[in-house]
């Protein structure tokens, strides 16, 4: 009887490449001007940024009387954004923090991208909520600075004020975690650069010389913030989650939304991811280090999520019609075939139907239906959040005070316009770091050898 040979596992780096070649690859998009994609790219993004600006100073003049807000919906599309992108700045950590912790492999190739990823996704996310206070200069209020003012103290019970902890602590988290894994990265930009750009990062990369104790240090470093990473993931968008679940609004007082909108973050966080790593794959010429086992990867992630969230869709229609509360059930009624049925169509088409096409292989492989699927699948995640604000708030209690929301060209400028800032911070962020982890990468040839990269992997010496 022959003995069975196991598959041998696809290469996570393709093309025998040798650390020299790796480091030329990777820094290259750093190093010579920039393409006339990324040009083009560029200008729109920061076209849509100046749009932003003029929004939020056209909000901040006249005051969100500017939106069309009413009594009774308080929210609109400006929460609608806060906890969408939110749920898109979960992937990020997820794939740094807990991959690392379950030492997958195929991490490497979009970690550092998804990392700046989440950083700059919630940096938009972190205004909405301040913008909608009206008065902006008053943001401190929410925070619990010393008390000199007598019995003014912030609302410890309230639900929004545990977002400002624990979106500033999962904030300062993924940029120390983001930022230790670029140190080894920006002294290879270093020792390659000359003058100004040389000193620049040189001090960035805070005199880094590859000692042993210096990635001693670096990898126990690494360890702690996944390990501190790894609850806020679970916890961030679960107290998003209670901004909605500790009300007594029907269709919103329910227990299944902290995982559901766990599940729900991860799933929108690894398809925005998808789309970016899609077009700088293509872009900046990485294709043999964001390879096809990469996408993969993530559209199985993408395809597990994508069903524990078509369950929560599920469940709630269950749970509504089983508990026999008719104010839980006309909530659920009016999802599916109220004034915005819509957006209920597009919620369930394109977070639970869509993703089901991943459980064929060769399309979990197609790049193309990838992308276009991603950007659906964000779509589909948009429709969810705005099915849950305004839907909800739209009829409550009081028929008297039912009425119909639609945004106004204010809150559509506010929204497109940060797409605009994320991109134009994400497009600069391939400028000056490489979008892949390089010091990463040498430890998977390093370490795997044959197995992940190939025959002539190991014939390389050039550590930087």
């Amino acid at each position: 009887m022959s003995a069975v040979v196991s598959p041998i596992r696809e290469p996570l780096v393709r093309g025998h490449k040798t650390y020299h070649q790796i480091t030329e690859d990777i820094c290259a998009p750093t190093e010579r001007a920039p393409g006339f994609a990324w040009v083009v790219a560029f200008t729109v993004a920061v076209s849509f940024l100046a749009l932003y600006v003029f929004a939020v100073a056209w909000t901040i003049w006249f005051g969100i009387g500017t939106w069309d807000l009413n009594r009774t919906i308080g929210w609109g599309w400006d929460i609608t954004n806060f906890v969408w992108w939110i749920g898109i700045g979960h992937a990020g950590t997820l794939i740094s923090a807990i991959l690392l912790l379950f030492r997958q492999k195929w991490r490497t190739g979009v970690n550092r991208a998804a990392e700046a990823m989440t950083i700059f996704a919630v940096m938009c996310a972190g205004q909405f909520p301040l913008i909608h206070m009206g008065r902006l200069w008053l943001g401190f209020f929410v925070f619990p600075y010393p008390n000199t003012r007598g019995p003014l103290w912030v609302n410890f019970n309230s639900p929004l004020l545990w977002d400002v902890f624990a979106i500033s602590t999962y904030f300062t988290v993924s940029v120390l975690f983001w930022y230790t894994g670029l140190v080894p990265d920006l002294a290879t930009l270093r020792d390659r650069s000359k003058g100004l750009r040389r000193k620049l990062y040189d001090m960035f990369s805070f005199s880094w010389t590859g000692a042993a104790k210096h990635w001693q240090r670096w990898e126990y470093l690494s360890l702690v913030l996944a390990g501190l990473a790894t609850p806020l993931v679970l916890s961030v968008h679960t107290i998003v989650s209670f901004d909605f679940a500790t009300s007594v609004v029907p269709g919103w007082h329910t227990t299944i939304f902290p995982p559901y909108f766990v599940a729900g973050a991860v799933f929108s966080g690894f398809a925005m991811v998808q789309s970016l790593m899609i077009i700088a794959r293509k872009v900046l010429n990485l294709k043999e280090y964001i390879t096809l086992e990469h996408i993969e990867s993530m559209n199985k992630v993408i395809l597990v999520t994508g069903t524990v969230v078509g369950v929560a869709y599920l469940t709630e229609l269950y749970i509504a019609w089983y508990s026999g509360y008719i104010y839980e059930q006309f909530a659920f009624y009016n999802r599916v075939f109220g004034p915005y049925y819509w957006s209920y169509i597009g919620m369930m088409s394109c977070n639970v139907l869509v993703p089901q096409i991943f459980w064929v292989k060769k399309w979990r492989r197609n790049v193309f239906l990838t992308f276009l699927l991603s950007i659906f699948i964000n779509i589909g995640m948009w429709f969810e959040r705005f099915v849950i604000i305004a839907t909800t708030l739209a009829r409550d209690f009081l028929p008297s005070s039912w009425s119909y929301y639609s945004p106004t060209w204010v809150e559509i400028a506010l929204f497109t316009g940060s797409l605009g800032l994320f991109f134009t911070l994400f497009l600069l962020f391939t400028r000056l770091a490489p979008v892949v982890a390089i010091a990463e990468i040498k430890h998977i040839l390093k370490s795997a050898g044959d197995q992940y990269t190939g025959p002539d992997a190991q014939h390389g010496h050039d550590a930087h």
